[in-house]
């Protein structure tokens, strides 16, 4: 929040202090951040380290990604590495940093790599930056490398440029809470160059990387973004420091605007003026209301100016402050000062030029006050102003309160009562302070009417009974004439100044309660997860704050239909329904009280935001006549109904989300399978046709040799459909849930030999050991389905390895799980699919660029493996490459004794 540091001209912020006495308890925070990988981060972070060293500071790497490249490599000589920790998951250890290997090391700096990682499960925190918090919290000094795609608030943004969705994000209160941003630029071309050079990527995929992310134009756009963060970041600590050392603005190292608005139609004007400067500087800019003690006489329409103003520079990207003082320009000057404002755009002074002879305008204390602020005084147009409501208002006057002019008479009486008894010992001009007392507690109890009410009664009072001669109107005594009179005028100047402050003090409490309100609202709606209780939380907020009936009505299949209320009512006559839907059609209100279709039973509001109308609001009320909402229930009602819209719409963007991401996905799944069908049901169709065709043409004058060669291409191509179209059925029995594995305890040996005999064909270029010990513990698993798993991982490995390569079975037990694993002499799965390989439909590329299989093989398995109980994981071998396949089965505790099945 902007700090107006009002009360304290000339000292320090207290926030800026508090965040300055914060940093000095932690460790510090530097950023190393840049536009793309590859553009030196990581090697700029070591160099900085090495110079630290040289300062004499303890510095040590807690993790360091050198990517295979050289030149990074050869910094780490002289650094002291503290050794990462081995996790496991899934059957593979993973190696992550040692947090607590740091923690009790206690350097002064920590150089940790890759802030946006993400840890593996197990890891005392999920991402890499709470291991960096925590390490900064414990007063450890750290260095960190972070490119601008994983920056939350810009990971929209990037994929927009990119067309990829970076999923390891970086809240931005991590990069506030950095104490420097160091910014590594390189231009597209230079970094374009080094990938060439493959200094940051193997050569093909930096080739890839070329075609496909690191495009001159996505790099420049990345690199802006980079700029621009950096820059806001260091504006940000500008103004903390500006603020923590009292120092006044404008420091111009950066643009800000602020623009004046008050009551006057033109203010939406002046908003529109700065809302294009601040575009055409790329500044930051706030449109700011001065609340006086005059704005407590405001009328309703007048208050609907500011409030409509105030929603306009929301709209426009601004920043809506509104700041209680006693003068304008005086408070524009403080704010303008406290938060580095360079530009004020204000609107020229309307009052007569001879006024400015007793008093200056605002516009000119302005620019006499504001030193090096530019300010910019606009003429703004009053037909330029607010859009009107369309709805007509309730009556807001107050209905007379005869009770409150009958206690006035009795303030009145008692106060004669006294003036009774002191009149024996007071002088008669003191008694008039008695009366006094009557006019200031009726100000204060009940308003500005019952109390010249009351001052009017006191002064014929005080005249009738105690001024001579008595009980006459008349006055004889000059200098009691004179008493009157100043009585009467300090009367009225003092009930009209208490009746001015009770009117502060009670619109303050009504704030207050709408404030709280409106915050618990939002909080609640925050918390929302479906659009039901959205809809049901707002349509409960609005009854309960504006003493309504409450429809809530959405779009649907190209109308409009009612989908919560409150109480619940979801019956509308035609009059109804026509204003609904042409308040949702043209986005602005209809029905009772509106200029449009006014014969409705309810008033219609749309729900809006800044792309579109989202709803529709319906109210009625037990009044079946005239307006339904008074000025300060419509400015209540703008506010609940543009957090609700922004709600909604913040549900209906995420089921968006989540139908685009499924329509992608189905449409992932139809191409693959129209891929495998074309493909795969083709080429052995065509095999068998072919050959098929072959033997009818020319079966008698071809050699048996031939004939025998044929009629097996015939029968290993069929088997080849059969095991595709088999694989198909499986798949979708496991996708609808039809799997019921037939379970039995078995020995493994005995399935994986099955499995062997049946795939030796496809084995046939490739050799095979087996080692499977004897005495290895049976399992409860479906023989057939186990078989069927062993068979397509022995499928997939000869597809991958090279013929003339072994491919090795081995089975063994540990402490409660039966483990069967295959292994292949091929060139091993990229480290990117190992958790994808298991997907359906997904392939890994041969080394010739072809797609081998359908992508269902290993789906089947994992699908068949899991419906017995069981887990399976995909790796490496470790010092030759490889494929390495592990089932992992549970140990059967209810094995029975030979002797028992004898």
């Amino acid at each position: 929040m902007p700090d107006d540091n009002r009360d304290q001209a000339g000292r320090p912020s207290p926030d800026a202090l508090l965040e300055k006495a914060r940093a000095e308890t932690r460790g510090r925070l530097k950023i190393f951040l840049g536009a793309a990988p590859g553009v030196g981060k990581t090697y700029e972070m070591l160099v900085s380290g090495r110079a630290k060293i040289a300062d004499g500071l303890d510095v040590i790497i807690g993790v360091v990604e050198t990517h295979g490249r050289k030149e990074t490599e050869a910094l780490l000589t002289g650094f002291e590495i503290i050794p990462r920790v081995e996790i496991s998951y899934k059957g593979r250890a993973l190696e992550e940093m040692d947090l607590d290997g740091i923690l009790a090391r206690r350097p002064d700096l920590v150089l940790v790599d890759e802030l946006a990682h993400t840890n593996a499960e197990g890891s005392r925190h999920p991402k890499r930056y709470l291991d960096v918090k925590e390490l900064l919290d414990r007063g450890i000094d750290v260095y960190t490398t972070l490119n601008i795609q994983h920056v939350e608030s810009l990971n929209d943004v990037v994929s927009q440029i990119t067309r990829i969705r970076v999923r390891e994000t970086v809240p931005d209160s991590i990069i506030d809470l950095a104490d420097d941003v160091e910014i590594i630029d390189l231009t597209p071309d230079d970094l374009i160059k080094r990938l060439h050079d493959g200094k940051v990527y193997m050569p093909r995929t930096a080739e890839r990387a070329l075609t496909n992310y690191f495009t001159p134009g996505n790099l420049t756009a990345l690199r802006e973004l980079a700029l621009r963060k950096t820059a806001q970041r260091v504006d940000d600590q500008l103004l903390t420091h500006m603020q923590a050392h009292a120092i006044s603005g404008p420091w111009a190292a950066g643009e800000r605007v602020l623009v004046s608005v008050d009551h006057h139609p033109r203010s939406a004007s002046l908003v529109r003026y700065a809302a294009r400067m601040a575009s055409r500087l790329r500044a930051p800019w706030a449109a700011v209301y001065i609340e006086t003690n005059r704005s407590i006489n405001l009328t309703e329409a007048e208050r609907d100016i500011v409030a409509a103003t105030l929603r306009l520079a929301e709209q426009l990207g601004g920043e809506a402050i509104t700041i209680p003082g006693r003068e304008v320009a005086e408070e524009l000057v403080r704010h303008a000062t406290a938060n580095n404002v360079t530009h004020i755009v204000i609107g020229a002074p309307k009052k007569p030029t001879w006024r400015d002879w007793w008093s200056r305008s605002i516009t000119d204390e302005l620019i006499r006050k504001t030193g090096e602020i530019s300010v910019h005084v606009i003429s703004g147009s009053e037909k330029d102003g607010t859009t009107a409501r369309g709805v007509r208002a309730a009556a807001t006057a107050p209905p007379l309160d005869f009770r409150a002019y009958l206690l006035a008479t009795g303030y009145v009486a008692i106060a004669l009562g006294v003036g009774v008894v002191l009149d024996q010992v007071l002088d008669v001009r003191n008694l008039a302070l008695v009366f006094l007392m009557a006019v200031l507690t009726s100000a204060v109890l009940h308003g500005l009417r019952p109390a010249l009410y009351s001052c009017i009664l006191s002064a014929l009072s005080f005249n009738f009974f105690f001024l001579p001669p008595r009980y006459t109107l008349t006055i004889s005594d000059p200098e009691s004439v004179l008493a009157l009179f100043f009585f009467l005028g300090v009367a009225i100047i003092a009930s009209n100044l208490t009746a001015t402050v009770q009117r502060q003090a009670a619109a303050a409490r009504q704030r207050a309660r709408t404030t709280e309100d409106l915050y618990l609202f939002s909080k609640k709606l925050a918390g929302t997860g479906t659009l039901d209780d959205v809809l049901w939380a707002t349509a409960f907020q609005l009854a309960s704050m504006l003493k309504v009936r409450v429809v809530l009505l959405l779009p649907e299949e190209g109308s409009i239909a009612v989908k919560a209320g409150y109480p619940p009512d979801d019956t509308l006559d035609d009059a109804d329904i026509a204003a609904a839907r042409w308040a949702w059609e043209h986005n602005h209100a209809a029905g009772r009280g509106a200029d449009t279709l006014p014969g409705a039973k309810r008033l219609y509001v749309p729900l809006r935001t800044g792309r579109t109308a989202v709803g529709v609001i319906g109210l009625d009320s037990d009044r079946r006549d005239g307006p339904l909402l008074t000025p300060e229930q419509q400015r209540l009602l703008d506010a609940l109904a543009d957090q609700a819209a922004l709600a909604i719409e913040r549900i209906q963007l995420v089921a968006d989300v989540d139908r685009a991401r499924l329509a992608a996905e189905a449409d992932r799944l139809r191409s693959a399978l129209l891929t495998s069908i074309s493909h795969d049901l083709k080429t052995p169709l065509a095999a068998i046709l072919g050959a098929a065709g072959t033997l009818r043409d020319y079966f008698a004058s071809m050699p048996e040799e031939d004939r025998s060669d044929l009629l097996s291409t015939v029968v290993d191509e069929s088997e080849r459909l059969n095991r595709f179209i088999a694989n198909l059925l499986d798949m979708t029995k496991i996708e609808s849930g039809a799997m019921e594995p037939n379970h039995a305890l078995h020995y493994a040996g005995d399935i994986v030999g099955s499995a062997l005999r049946r795939a030796a064909k496809i084995l046939d270029g490739h050799k095979t050991e087996m080692s499977i010990p004897a005495d290895l513990p049976m399992v409860r698993v479906d023989p057939v389905l186990f078989e069927q798993v062993i068979f397509n991982l022995l499928d997939n490995a000869a597809k991958y390895a090279p013929e003339g390569s072994v491919i090795q079975i081995g089975g063994w037990a540990d402490a409660d799980s039966v483990v069967v694993q295959i292994s292949d002499e091929g060139p091993g799965i990229p480290p990117a699919d190992l958790t994808r390989v298991f997907d359906t439909f997904y392939r890994v590329r041969k080394g010739d660029q072809v797609r081998a299989g359908t992508g269902l093989g290993l789906s089947i398995c994992r699908g068949f493996i899991e419906a017995m109980g069981g887990t399976i994981t995909a790796g490496n071998r470790t010092g030759r490459p490889g494929a390495v396949f592990t089932i992992r089965l549970p140990k059967p505790t209810d094995i029975p004794k030979l002797d028992e099945l004898r």
